[in-house]
């Protein structure tokens, strides 16, 4: 069993590191990447479920503590963003870390929660008319969910009425363009940066069509 380590230890740490003038980015990162080890070790059976369930109450401990910092570094870019965790997969430690840099970052999220199917996915888009649509998944064989979600985007004529991006551990760049999505996020910050760009291009678009 792994040793156990205090929410209450990391968010001291946290606020340590935010007084030395530590910037908020680097503390995501390193989160991020002590996430990824978590679910490594989660899939070979060396970590359980309540080292999952505890990884995942940190990390959105130390995001809310970081989220008015995100914001006064000026990220501000606006937008409308359906996110969840795919079919098949519970996990959601990596997707509110992802949701809450892009409301850090300024953007309206509708989180769908975890095992999302692909008619809730297709509802949401519906009901929220959102610019991005973004997937996550921790899971190797939830990836399917993903190329399943975007086919039933082209069958309901909604495909080219939303970007979509996904990200998790076990997506890659590749896997990102074979089903048809439209970016890959590496991390939270990279998820964010590709959300920025996308509503850049799209106020450009407007203003070029005025």
């Amino acid at each position: 069993m792994a040793e156990v380590v205090g929410v209450a230890e990391i968010r001291q740490k946290v606020e340590e590191g935010l007084r030395m003038n530590i910037d908020p980015l680097q503390i995501i990162e390193a989160m991020r990447k002590g996430l990824d080890e978590v679910g490594k070790k989660y899939e070979k059976g060396e970590y359980f479920l309540m080292e999952l369930i505890l990884s995942g109450l940190m990390a959105s401990e130390v995001a809310n503590l970081l989220k008015p910092f995100l914001k006064a570094q000026g990220l501000r870019s606006k937008g409308k963003i359906v996110i969840g965790t795919v079919e098949g997969d519970l996990h959601d430690i990596g997707k509110n870390i992802v949701a809450t840099m892009l409301v850090a970052g300024g953007f309206e999220v509708v989180d769908l929660g975890v095992d999302v199917t692909a008619d809730k996915f297709i509802e949401a888009v519906k009901k929220e008319k959102p610019d991005i649509l973004a997937m996550s998944a921790l899971l190797s064989i939830a990836l399917p969910y993903m190329a399943e979600v975007i086919r039933r985007l082209e069958e309901v004529g909604l495909r080219r009425c939303v970007k979509v991006m996904v990200g998790g551990r076990p997506v890659t760049e590749e896997y990102a363009r074979q089903i048809g999505a439209d970016a890959y996020g590496s991390d939270a910050i990279e998820a964010l940066r590709i959300a920025q760009e996308w509503m850049k291009e799209r106020e450009k678009g407007s203003e070029g069509g005025r």
